[in-house]
């Protein structure tokens, strides 16, 4: 399977090494789920929540310059934002 291999090489550039990827999400995670709010929120906002904290921990292990890992984090904000109820 060296395309598997060639892919992740190629990811690991822009998102770092798996493992501090790992470290990171799973801290931020634990801290929202520890949150007062988080068992209220919808599966929806949870989602986006959990999608956010895996592109910061990117931006925070890997390339901070990645463009798409930004934008990523706008298109989750924006995608829980539209199921806001009044």
């Amino acid at each position: 399977m060296p395309e598997i291999a060639a892919i992740l090489a190629e990811r690991g550039k822009s998102h770092g090494d798996f493992t501090d990827n790992a470290k990171v999400m799973q801290a931020l995670k634990h801290i929202v789920h520890d949150g007062v709010g988080w068992h209220s929120l919808s599966d929806p906002h949870r989602e986006a929540i959990h999608m956010i904290l895996h592109k910061v921990g990117r931006i925070v292990t890997g390339n901070p310059n990645v463009q798409d890992h930004w934008d990523d984090i706008a298109g989750y904000a924006k995608l829980a934002s539209d199921r806001c109820q009044p």
